[in-house]
């Protein structure tokens, strides 16, 4: 595998582990255990000092290896260098080191002779602290592209850390509260808490992989983290992503949203930045570009994976400077904007072939987020056929309802178009309805004439993967 790829991969891989709603301890337990499957290293760990009312952060990785030491203590003096400069370290032979000749003699004994790298664990310009690893000492060898990937993955668990930070209680971590709550509701009362929370925010269902989800996204919503939404068609990606902007301190302020296919590339470019009158044949006026009109508060960008090779350099320019310039302007224009970008495609592949930017890719993939398809949302589709049956009465003065065997069919249906394709479903059904009362036989697809149902067995290829 190229090296390229591999970086991909990882960092994709640990995107996935450090944002995995469960305890900040778990999370960063399997964040460094998974950087020995990345990285050449032998030995590493995590050290985030204890800020006012906050909890010392010192985690290693579990390496069994021969070479390994049972106990390897940074030296304050790199620690407090890292720190107070913010800047990385890189020592390639520790026995040469005046940082390190103390620490030689004693919890470093153990280690043949090693390379030390060390980066900041920064969040907005702040450092936090610092991750670290040691590994083979290599006369001549460039540690360049492994500071660089270590530097992101620090970014990254600095975030995850913040956040679990921010919604701590008491010095009782958000995920501990949770499960407690959990635990002192009954089943039920549970359930149609759980109902009423979805239903307010515009999504409907208490399947696990929802629920996972949608944590996932409250947790995230009180930063300023770019987020990435993933998954299918039809999953509800800009359903979530205006609950961010809900849940965010920016809910009062403009909620924007762009769908990047929809227009090409020369007419996205003054739909996201603006253009001044005159910039080109037919504009006539001014105009004020969606980057500007989020200003304060939170632009989605649905479909990233589509836009050209051309245009995500200017998009990245954008998003690294927080600045633009309209099309055919001159003047800088500075813009504060929480962004949330949507796809379906598989980036860590468009990245692979080229067609995707790996640049954009880390800067828009700060936090992911995968929504589940429905087949993966046991339980979910009762409920939202019922939302979507209530919503076409509501509209068309009916008072239709479903029978339980009518439920139950639509249970087993597959709709590879997800939630979107089950609401069209339930409106044509509602639609053609001759009584009150829908039934099972009352569905396009018992008399063939459901053509999405040609779908299905692509959908069973992609559950099987």
């Amino acid at each position: 595998m190229r090296k390229q790829d591999m970086w991909s991969n990882g960092m994709y891989r640990i995107s996935k582990v450090l944002f995995a709603p469960t305890q900040l301890g778990m999370v960063l337990d399997n964040f460094l255990n998974t950087l020995p499957l990345i990285l050449p290293m032998r030995h590493g760990g995590l050290d985030i000092p204890g800020a006012k009312g906050e909890i010392k952060i010192t985690a290693t990785t579990r390496n069994s290896g021969s070479h390994a030491a049972t106990h390897c203590t940074v030296p304050k003096a790199a620690m407090d260098q890292i720190m107070a400069a913010g800047v990385r370290l890189v020592i390639p032979d520790i026995c040469h080191s005046e940082l390190f000749k103390d620490q030689i003699k004693t919890s470093w004994s153990g280690i043949v002779p090693a390379a030390f790298i060390a980066v900041p664990v920064k969040v907005d310009h702040e450092a936090l602290g610092m991750l670290w690893f040691e590994r083979a000492s290599e006369s001549g060898y460039d540690y360049e592209e492994e500071v660089h990937f270590l530097s992101m993955a620090a970014n990254l668990a600095g975030v995850a850390i913040r956040l679990h930070r921010t919604f701590s209680r008491g010095g009782q971590a958000f995920a501990e509260e949770q499960q407690e709550q959990q635990n002192s509701r009954g089943e039920e009362r549970q359930s149609s808490a759980r109902q009423r929370l979805l239903k307010n925010d515009g999504i409907i269902g208490e399947s696990p992989a929802l629920m996972a989800a949608l944590e996932t996204a409250k947790f995230v919503a009180e930063t300023n983290s770019t987020v990435l939404l993933r998954g299918e068609s039809g999953t509800g990606k800009e359903c979530f992503a205006k609950l961010i902007h809900d849940h965010s301190t920016q809910r009062k302020k403009p909620f924007i949203k762009v769908n990047c296919p929809a227009l090409p590339e020369s007419l996205l470019e003054s739909e996201l930045f603006g253009h001044e009158k005159g910039a080109f044949t037919g504009a006539l006026s001014q105009r004020i570009g969606r980057f500007e009109l989020a200003d304060g508060g939170t632009l989605l960008l649905d479909e990233i994976g589509e836009i050209s090779p051309a245009f995500q350099a200017k998009l990245l320019r954008v998003i690294q400077e927080g600045e633009l310039e309209r099309v055919g302007g001159t003047k800088m224009l500075k813009v504060d904007v929480r962004l949330i970008c949507a796809t379906n495609k598989d980036l860590e592949t468009a990245v692979r072939n080229g067609q995707f930017r790996e640049d954009l890719y880390y800067r828009i993939s700060v936090v992911p987020i995968t929504l589940p398809p429905l087949r993966k949302r046991d339980g979910d589709i009762p409920l939202l056929a019922k939302a979507f049956l209530q919503r076409f009465n509501e509209e068309n003065g009916r008072g239709l309802h479903f029978v339980q065997s009518a439920l139950d069919h639509l249970s087993r249906c597959k709709f590879p178009g997800n939630v979107r394709e089950l609401e069209n479903c339930v409106r044509r059904t509602a639609t053609l309805a001759r009584s009150k009362t829908i039934t099972s036989s009352d569905f396009a697809c018992q008399t063939d004439q459901c053509f999405s149902s040609s779908l299905w067995k692509k959908a069973d290829r992609f559950a099987l993967r």
